[in-house]
This record gives structure tokens, C-alpha cells and sequence, in this order.
């Protein structure tokens, strides 16, 4: 019988069950899932927000084929005072650096949002008087390592917070009496699944 899960992972915590080093991982969630449950794509320990765990082989596939695309939407604080050139020109496509080779991005959807409303961090953001910061909507079609942390950094404007609030058209803002919490973990009911294939792709 397949299972789907979606967690809010806190920042700080690995995407996976396995230890590595001090980290915190998704077993420290205490939360019963099965052995066969596995989270679909990753977040950096630095990173937040929504991330799907389930044992459904083929829904993973689709998921993490580059070939399909699927869209991903981050909300992003960043250090200094974003522009709409500087959305423009990120959108647009920038260079960056994986593995040591230069590759420039597919074009994305950016702009300058208000701060969104979250739950705090733990631990906060350093905050620093004489440097302001900006909220970002980035939706990208693609998912390279660290992209957007290093997508800001190339326009200037260093990431300080990222949480990944939608995977395909299912978002945090999906769950059903309250908003999530991080740490929080709620399962889909098997109606609900069939939107990860209807809505997603």
C-alpha cells in the first residue's frame, strides 16, 4: 500500500533517516514512518520547508526526473535591497558553478515579495542594524545543487534564509485547520495523492 507524507523540515536537519555527523535527521522527527518510506529529492541542512516522503517508486521517478521539470517555489531572504533588475536579470538565466563547471540556469520566475509569514527560526537570522534584507518568490524548473543560494550570491545578494514553500502546485498552505510548524508531518490521504500526479505535472 503506498504512502505519502509531507514534513515542513526544519532547518538544521538532513533530508534523510541515515546519521551523519551531529545532524539531526528525519528519524529524529519521532514519527513512526515505515521502513520503505523514503523522502523524495532533498534540502540542504540549511534549508526549510516543504519536503514529500513516500514509497511510491513511480510517483519518485516523475518527481526527480529532470526531464519533467516539475516547478519548485522557494520564498528566499536575502541580504541587501533586491531590485526588479536584479529579478530580471536572474530570471533570465545566470551563470554559477557546479562541481567545478560554469552552467548557466534555465529561466525561472522571480520577484520581490513582502516578508512572508512563517514560523521563526531556529536559530534566527543574524541580524545586522546597517544592512537591510529583501523577501524573493523563486519558482525554478530545475534543481541543481544549491541553486538558489548560489543563483543570489552571483546577482549580490547573498541568501539568509530559504524555505521551500511549494513542490509542483502543492503547498505548505495546503494543510487542512493550521499551518504547519517545523518538525510537522502529516500524511496524505490516498484521494489526496492522486493530485500529486493531477496537479503536479
Amino acid at each position: 500500500m503506498f504512502q505519502y507524507f509531507l514534513i515542513y523540515k526544519p532547518f538544521g536537519m538532513l533530508s534523510q533517516f541515515s546519521r551523519e555527523g551531529d545532524h539531526p535527521t528525519l528519524a529524529d522527527l519521532g514519527f513512526p514512518f515505515a521502513k520503505d518510506i523514503y523522502p523524495v529529492g532533498r534540502l540542504d541542512a540549511d534549508s526549510e520547508g516543504l519536503l514529500l516522503l513516500t514509497n511510491d517508486n513511480f510517483l519518485k521517478t516523475k518527481f526527480l526526473e529532470p526531464r519533467n521539470r516539475h516547478t519548485r517555489t522557494y520564498y528566499v531572504q536575502v541580504e541587501g535591497e533586491a531590485t526588479d533588475e536584479a529579478c530580471r536579470h536572474l530570471a533570465s538565466g545566470v551563470i554559477i558553478s557546479i562541481n567545478g563547471k560554469q552552467y548557466k540556469t534555465l529561466p525561472a520566475e522571480i520577484s520581490i515579495i513582502e516578508e512572508p509569514k512563517l514560523p521563526e527560526r531556529n536559530p534566527p537570522i543574524r541580524f545586522r542594524k546597517n544592512i537591510p534584507t529583501s523577501w524573493l518568490s523563486v519558482t525554478l524548473h530545475e534543481g541543481k545543487n544549491r541553486q538558489v543560494r548560489r543563483m543570489t550570491a552571483a546577482a549580490g545578494f547573498p541568501t539568509l534564509r530559504l524555505v521551500r514553500w511549494s513542490i509542483g502546485k502543492i503547498s505548505l498552505a495546503d494543510r487542512e485547520n493550521n499551518f504547519p510548524n517545523p518538525g510537522d508531518v502529516w500524511e496524505v490521504t490516498p484521494k489526496e495523492a492522486k493530485l500529486f500526479y493531477e496537479r503536479s505535472f
